[in-house]
């Protein structure tokens, strides 16, 4: 009986043994990181080619400039030109400002036109000696006192020197109430011109250049209208801006003047007798700026274009009745 018990016992224990699971495997050992990928930079925005005019025969760099609504000297600066007078035929020209450039740094010059001097004397400043030197003079500095009578006294005496600041023992004086200085007032800063040269404005205020009748109106051929009048007479300004050109230097104008009003507006005038203005000068609507004349003509008249973007456009239809 006891070996059977035993028997029992030792089968029990080998069947517990037999369906015991395997203890599990840690894998301790560290895993390998997979390669990190460099991000790829996102390609450059695509710069769109800059627009180009290719020079022809007779053409000049100050019509050139007039075709596309530029100032000359923008034109010379974009494409490092040293003497706006001097194209080859096939050149090609770039008419757009490339990216990052700067306005040119002073007016360049042509045949017939005037550079504007790049600053203005100002006034003549005064010279004065130091105080430590020997030709310096140092004024007395006026002196407030009490009002007493004595003081007034002393004052109205001849020669009689001030009285003194001390009060007297026996009759004591309240102490002057300070005076405020006046605030000096800064002036007031004008407002800024709204047709001023270098804004995108489309409402410019126009008017007729001269009083005349119209000779030739508009056509896509003259680009413009002439104005007749009589020798002499002004020609004025038809908006405010800044004359970009002024001289004779363009074959068929004669002596011209070109006002760059903003980025979007330019206007000419042609055939005059005498040039009142300068290039690189400021201007206002209805300033004098020439005489009438014929110069290149074959009589006395205006020829008179205004430009948007440089595409000739009908002064007629902009500017007022007259």
């Amino acid at each position: 009986m006891t070996r059977y018990v035993h028997a029992l016992v030792l089968a029990a224990w080998i069947a517990g043994c037999a369906v015991q699971k395997p203890a599990p495997v840690d894998d301790r050992a560290p895993r390998a990181t997979p390669p990190s990928v460099a991000a790829t930079p996102p390609p450059p925005p695509e710069q769109k080619p800059l627009p180009t005019h290719t020079v022809k025969r007779g053409e000049t760099l100050v019509g050139i400039a007039l075709q596309y609504g530029l100032d000359y000297r923008e034109l010379a600066a974009w494409n490092n030109i040293v003497n706006p007078n001097v194209l080859s035929v096939g050149q090609v020209l770039v008419v757009a400002a490339p990216a990052g450039a700067a306005p040119p740094s002073g007016p360049a010059t042509t045949a017939g036109s005037v550079a504007t001097p790049l600053t203005t004397p100002g006034p003549p400043i005064e010279a004065r000696p130091l105080v430590n030197t020997p030709s310096a003079k140092v004024e007395p500095r006026g002196q407030k006192v009490p009002y007493t009578d004595r003081a007034l006294a002393s004052l109205s005496g001849e020669g009689g020197a001030p009285a003194p600041t001390t009060p007297s023992p026996t009759a004591p004086v309240p102490p002057a109430t300070p005076t405020t200085p006046p605030v000096a007032t800064a002036p007031t800063p004008s407002a800024p011109d709204p047709d001023k040269s270098g804004t995108d404005r489309e409402d410019v205020d126009w008017m007729w250049p001269v009083k005349g009748k119209v000779l030739a109106p508009f056509t896509e051929a003259s680009k413009g209208i002439d104005i007749g009048g009589k020798k002499g007479a002004p020609v004025v300004a038809a908006a405010t801006g800044r004359v970009v050109y002024s001289g004779a230097g363009l074959r068929g104008y004669g002596k011209l003047i070109i006002i760059k009003h903003n980025n979007t507006w330019l206007s000419a005038y042609a055939h005059n007798d005498n040039l009142l203005v300068k290039e690189q000068q400021d201007v206002r609507k209805g300033q004098k700026i020439a005489e009438m004349g014929s110069t290149d003509a074959d009589q006395v008249k205006v020829h008179f274009e205004v430009r948007r973007l440089g595409k000739p456009v009908d002064p007629q239809k902009i500017l007022p009745p007259m």
